[in-house]
C-alpha cells in the first residue's frame, strides 16, 4: 500500500472517530501517531510522539494564549460586562431596537478584552436578554442579537482562534489582529442596520423608549466604561505602538486585568482563584488540540497525502472564488458540530498548503477563517452561541425562537462575507498601514 493511499485512510479514520464523539485532542493524535507508526516504525513514531508536543509546547509565541485568556476571565468574573451595556444602552437605546443594538456594541467591547464567542454570548446574555424582555423585546430578536454578537470575540482582538491561525501559518499576530478589527467592525455594523431595519418596518418587534437618557447621563455611564477602554488601550495600543510585542501583550493585559479589577472591586480571592482554574483548563485543552493538529501535519508531509489533496484540488483548475465557497463550506458544517478551534487546527493542515499555492494572502484567509467558524456557532441545527444564551435565559424562550431570531443575523453575515471577498481591503488595509 502506498504511503499517499495510508494518509487518506488516516484521514477517513479521523473523520470516523469524530462522527463517533471522540474529542478532537485524542482522535488527532491517534490517528498521526497510528499513520506514522505504519509507514516509519515503532522507534521513529515514538520519536515523534516524543518531540514534536515538546517543540510546539515550548514556542514562546503560545504563551500569548494562557495570558489572554487569563486576561478575559478575569475581566469576566470581574463584572465589567455590566458597565458595557449600560453606557451602550444610554446611548443607542432611544433608536429603534435600541437595546439590541447596544447589545451588539457591547458585546463589541467586551470582545476587546475577552477573547471567546461563548465568554462573550454567555457574559451579555445573563445581562441584556433580560433587560429586553422587560422592555417587551421580541423574544427571538433579543436572544439572536446576543448569540450573534457573541461572535464578535472571535474577530476583534485579542482572539485566541487569530492566535493560533497566525502560529500554524507564520503570519504575524499583530497583523492578524488589525485585519480582525476590520472583520468585527464591519460585522457589528450589519447586525446594527439589520435591527434598525427590521425594527423600523416591523415596530412591534421592539418598543422604542421614552425615556432616552439625558446627556448628563450618558457621560456618566462613559466614566464606567474606563476599566475596558484602559485595558484596550493598554494591550492593543501599546502592542501597535511598538512598546512590546503581541506575545509579551498577552502577560501586560493578564496583569494589567488584575490590576484594574482589584482596583475597582471586582477581583477577590475567589475571583482570582475561578479565573486561574478555567484559564488552565482551557489552555490544557487548546494544546492538546494543537499538538494533535501538529502531528497530523507530519503525517500528511510523511505519507504525501497533504500535496496529493493539493494537486488534486488544483487540477480542477476551479477559480479562487470556487476554492473559496468550497471552504467557507466546509467551515460551516464543521462549525455546526465542532469547537471553533477545533475545527480550525483539525483543516489547516490540510488546507494551508492549497491557500498558499492559489496566490490568497494568508493573513485575509486567516481572518475569512475565524468568521465563517464564527457563523457555525450560530448555524442551525448545532449552535454553540445558540445552547449557551439558552442556558441563560428563562426557560419560556424556547431553543426554537433563538434560531428563528438568529437567522436574521445570518442573513447580515453574508453580506459581510460577501463585502470580504469583493472588497479584501476591509481586512488588509489596517495591517497595510502598520
Amino acid at each position: 500500500m502506498s504511503p499517499e493511499i495510508i494518509g487518506l485512510i488516516g484521514l477517513g479514520v479521523l473523520a470516523l472517530l469524530l462522527l463517533l464523539r471522540m474529542p478532537v485532542g485524542m482522535s488527532l493524535i491517534l490517528v498521526s501517531f497510528s499513520g506514522i507508526y505504519i509507514l516509519l516504525g515503532p522507534r521513529p513514531a515514538w520519536g515523534i510522539l516524543t518531540n514534536v508536543p515538546y517543540q510546539f509546547a515550548a514556542k514562546w509565541t503560545l504563551s500569548s494564549v494562557p495570558m489572554f485568556l487569563l486576561m478575559g476571565y478575569v475581566c469576566y468574573h470581574g463584572g465589567m460586562t455590566r458597565a458595557l451595556f449600560a453606557a451602550a444602552r444610554s446611548w443607542l437605546g432611544a433608536l429603534p431596537g435600541g437595546l439590541a443594538i447596544a447589545s451588539v456594541f457591547g458585546a463589541g467591547g467586551f470582545a476587546a478584552v475577552t477573547g471567546s464567542s461563548v465568554a462573550c454570548a454567555a457574559a451579555m446574555g445573563r445581562i441584556a436578554v433580560p433587560e429586553m424582555t422587560r422592555a417587551g423585546y421580541d423574544p427571538g430578536l433579543a436572544t439572536g442579537s446576543i448569540a450573534a454578537a457573541g461572535t464578535l470575540g472571535a474577530l476583534i482582538p485579542p482572539s485566541i482562534l487569530l492566535i493560533l491561525f497566525g502560529i500554524f501559518a507564520q503570519v504575524p499576530i499583530g497583523q492578524l489582529f488589525l485585519g480582525g478589527i476590520g472583520a468585527g467592525v464591519l460585522t457589528a455594523v450589519a447586525y446594527a442596520v439589520m435591527i434598525y431595519i427590521r425594527v423600523r418596518l416591523d415596530p412591534a418587534l421592539a418598543p422604542t423608549r421614552e425615556d432616552s437618557a439625558s446627556w448628563t447621563e450618558r457621560l456618566a455611564h462613559l466614566k464606567g466604561i474606563w476599566p475596558v477602554i484602559t485595558l484596550f488601550i493598554v494591550v492593543i495600543g501599546g502592542m501597535f505602538a511598538g512598546l512590546f510585542t503581541a506575545t509579551e501583550a498577552g502577560a501586560i493585559g493578564a496583569l494589567s486585568a488584575c490590576i484594574i479589577a482589584w482596583m475597582t472591586g471586582g477581583l477577590t480571592k475567589a475571583t482570582l482563584r475561578q479565573s486561574v482554574n478555567e484559564t488552565i483548563v482551557t489552555t490544557a485543552a487548546l494544546f492538546l488540540i494543537a499538538i494533535g493538529a501538529n502531528l497530523l501535519t507530519r503525517f500528511l508531509a510523511l505519507s504525501g497525502s497533504g500535496e496529493l489533496i493539493t494537486e488534486t484540488i488544483l487540477a480542477f483548475g476551479a477559480s479562487n472564488l470556487t476554492l473559496i465557497l468550497g471552504i467557507a463550506l466546509v467551515y460551516i458544517i464543521l462549525g455546526m458540530f465542532l469547537d471553533p478551534i477545533g475545527a480550525m487546527l483539525l483543516t489547516l493542515p490540510v488546507l494551508l498548503p492549497v491557500v498558499g499555492e492559489a496566490g490568497i494572502p494568508l493573513l485575509w484567509f486567516g481572518v475569512f477563517v475565524a468568521k465563517f467558524l464564527e457563523i457555525g456557532m450560530i448555524t442551525p441545527p448545532v449552535g454553540l452561541n445558540v445552547f449557551v444564551i439558552k442556558g441563560v435565559v428563562e426557560r419560556s424562550i424556547s431553543l426554537g425562537v433563538i434560531f428563528r431570531g438568529v437567522i436574521w443575523f445570518l442573513i447580515a453575515d453574508a453580506v459581510v462575507v460577501a463585502i470580504m471577498v469583493a472588497f479584501p481591503q476591509v481586512i488588509l488595509w489596517l495591517p497595510s498601514l502598520n
